[in-house]
């Protein structure tokens, strides 16, 4: 491509333009963004080639945008950026939740400018350009999630391939999913284990911190992520993570069962299978 843009240069934004970098995949990388000196170091680290605080100014010049702002922020970057972008520009994201994000931007954008959802299933704990990895989506699974509408457009398939190649160039394997699936499926490997670290961490009595060593640190490492994405994460897919909540619940009232009744073949039992279901992740 000739310039990619980066809207929200943090560890994801900022290793799409680390890796893009590293494979050559575009003449020229903006980041753009509110924090003219968080950009001017991102630049500096050779991130970027340019940077700019102005979003519709920016992506003037861009014929793919990336948005990789909280999920909130998305709907309303995009239709700002897609005002001044010239015909044929891609605009996609990372956002964690899909359904309203995709519904709102498939049938709000001028004609000459698609919006493709895209969810890379990579990241961590951590925040900020510093963390950046090149080799951040190599292995990894990134969701495209077209919209039934958008899916009836005979103009649009040229755009969802368009962003499928761009993740697969980043080193990710692509798969289609509807929002709904997507958000459905992602509150349950996702955003219900966020809330099951935060839960337990909070759970953690302050005299106990120093015994709390490698397998309590590994279960909760997640907790460590900034409070304000994971708030609008959740806000967002509400719905959604409240089902799997309540089947969560079920699990830890069967524990709880087995405990009280001093069933020891039923503890054994789920502990049985928790580890298969553990061991078919590898």
């Amino acid at each position: 491509m000739g310039t990619l843009g980066i809207v929200g240069v943090g560890l994801l934004g900022g290793s799409i333009a680390a890796a893009a970098k590293k494979r050559v995949l575009a003449q020229r990388i903006i980041g753009i963004g509110r924090n003219a000196e968080r950009l001017q170091r991102a630049s500096d680290g050779g991130l970027l080639d340019s940077y700019s605080t102005e979003l519709s100014q920016a992506a003037e010049e861009c014929d793919v945008l990336v948005f990789c702002t909280p999920v909130n922020r998305i709907i309303e970057g995009v239709r700002t950026a897609a005002a001044s972008c010239r015909s044929g520009t891609l605009i996609t994201d990372v956002g964690s939740c899909k359904a309203g994000i995709c519904q709102s931007l498939s049938a709000e954008l001028p004609s000459n400018v698609s919006f493709v959802g895209s969810h890379p299933i990579a990241g961590s704990e951590k925040q900020g350009f510093e963390h950046a990895k090149e080799e951040l989506f190599s292995g990894s699974v990134c969701v495209v999630t077209p919209t039934a509408r958008q899916l009836e457009m005979p103009s649009f398939d040229a755009q969802l391939s368009r962003t499928t190649r761009f993740w697969q160039a980043l080193g990710a394997t692509v798969i289609q999913m509807s929002p709904e699936a997507h958000d459905l499926a992602l509150a349950e490997t996702s955003h219900l284990p966020h809330v099951v670290a935060a839960a337990l961490s909070r759970a953690l009595d302050s005299e106990n911190r120093q015994l709390a060593a490698t397998g309590f640190r590994d279960t909760t490492r997640i907790a460590a992520g900034d409070p304000d994405l994971w708030l609008a994460i959740l806000q967002d897919n509400r719905d959604a993570v409240l089902q799997s909540l309540a089947r969560f619940r079920e699990q830890l009232d069967s524990f709880q069962e087995s405990l009280q009744n001093r069933d020891v073949e039923g503890l054994k039992k789920l502990l049985e299978d928790a580890k298969t279901s553990r061991d078919g992740l590898n």
